[in-house]
């Protein structure tokens, strides 16, 4: 085996695979057991307005992103998966996930037409 950058950034793909994993695992954890919902649906660090609503999908986003990345694992290390079965597996799970995470955080705050309204001053 030569080591040239497409084995190095190989195999920097596939040890990413296991943090964002673990990541994506724990995000589920939080939103389903825990009920942790500070990470749901955030756009610019701050929550939508009720945070459980979208607290579901958020978590099943997460959930389903850790079991693909974990079945991608699995596949390399336990069923031998081809470079181009793995590599497709983990890369389509990765911009699923972040492809629906931007549709969860553009649904949960909406965008608002026409001007702003400004608020009544209490003087």
């Amino acid at each position: 085996m030569v080591l040239d950058a497409s084995v190095v950034l190989t195999w920097i793909l596939f040890l990413a695979l296991f943090p964002t994993c673990f990541y994506w695992s724990r995000r589920a954890y939080r939103i389903f057991i825990k009920k942790d919902y500070s990470e749901v649906a955030l756009k610019k660090g701050e929550p939508p307005a009720n945070p459980k609503k979208w607290a579901p999908f958020a978590g099943l986003i997460n959930l389903a992103a850790a079991i693909g990345c974990g079945w991608a694992i699995v596949g390399v290390l336990l069923l031998g998966y081809p470079y181009e079965v793995w590599s497709a597996l983990a890369g389509s799970t990765i911009w699923s996930k972040i492809f629906a995470d931007f549709i969860l955080r553009q649904q949960a705050h909406p965008f608002v037409f026409g001007k702003k309204k400004k608020e009544a001053v209490s003087a």
